[in-house]
């Protein structure tokens, strides 16, 4: 298990800072750690954090076709993205793969809400908020927004960083601390 462990975020740290350096996450990374995850799954049981090939495999599928559909509905997802979670699938199998991909969601939301409020203020965010509300209710649609309104509200933002937290909290069982 500590092997899997290792493995999973260590490849994740890189993808991390290519991530944040380059907005890259390499191919180089990626498939090659796609197929040391199914090396590793068939090791030894203690070697892996899923339960063999089996779940490594469904992990790889399950993550990868999820973020493929994600791929497909957010255009400015990147494809390494989508290799990134599947690789993390694999290691993790199944279950822990998809809870790690959904940590990954729940932490990039965190750092993109704090990017928007560090960029408009929370002030200013709460007012246009509010005053998006006001019109929602007196006209039941949403104001448009204007080009740069909407550009503040699409920070750019590294996935990779997310998910290296995500694959710490599910490889090393820290769910209790977070709630």
């Amino acid at each position: 298990m500590m092997v899997a462990m290792a493995l999973v975020t260590g490849l994740t740290a890189v993808a991390a800072v290519t991530d944040l350096r380059w907005h890259k996450i390499y191919n180089w990374l990626t498939y090659p750690g796609m197929l040391v995850a199914l090396l590793v799954a068939l090791g030894p049981p203690w070697w892996n954090v899923s339960s063999g090939w089996e779940d490594c495999l469904q992990g790889w599928a399950v993550c990868g076709g999820l973020m493929v559909t994600a791929f497909l509905l957010f255009p400015s997802m990147g494809g390494g993205d989508v290799k990134l979670i599947a690789m993390q699938g694999a290691y993790l199998g199944v279950e822990r793969g998809v809870l790690a991909m959904l940590w990954t969601f729940v932490f990039a939301a965190v750092a993109a809400l704090a990017i928007v409020v560090w960029r408009v203020g929370a002030w200013r965010l709460l007012r246009e908020g509010l005053g998006q509300l006001v019109w929602l209710v007196k006209t039941g649609r949403p104001r448009p927004l204007a080009p740069s309104e909407r550009a503040v509200l699409q920070p750019a933002l590294p996935l990779a960083a997310a998910a290296l937290p995500a694959v710490l909290v599910v490889c090393f069982d820290l769910e209790r601390w977070l709630w």
